[in-house]
């Protein structure tokens, strides 16, 4: 399933805030986590990736450090800021709003429960 350049856009905001959230990582490790939890439906690359975690940066929602592994090679750390995870729970909130219209117009809730309004093609 290819999704949309805009859905894409208006979504990398809250997932790397959220995946965040759940601890420190680097760049490639968010690539991998947006892929396992899509099941490889999404597939974010570095172009789209990096663009997100600057402007991330350059608002106060993460911090950054770098790390030299083992191998020697450094990486740049993300960290959740105070103010980005404000901002989490603001997107989280807009985020339900929109899903709890979606699911009004797309499934009939009042004549049959849980049936979709429009057939897949």
């Amino acid at each position: 399933m290819n999704f949309s350049k805009d859905l894409v856009a208006a979504s990398a905001t809250p997932l790397v805030l959220a995946i965040l959230a759940e601890g420190d990582s680097y760049g490639y490790a968010i690539l991998k986590r947006v892929r396992e939890l899509s099941g490889g439906r999404l597939q974010w690359t570095d172009g789209m990736l990096y663009p997100v975690l600057h402007r991330l940066d350059r608002l106060g929602y993460v911090k950054t450090r770098w790390e030299t592994s083992r191998s020697g090679r450094r990486r740049k750390y993300y960290r959740i800021s105070r103010r980005g995870r404000e901002q989490l729970e603001v997107q989280r909130r807009q985020w339900q709003v929109v899903d709890g219209i979606l699911r009004d117009l797309w499934f009939e809730r009042s004549s049959a429960p849980g049936q979709p309004l429009l057939q897949e093609s």
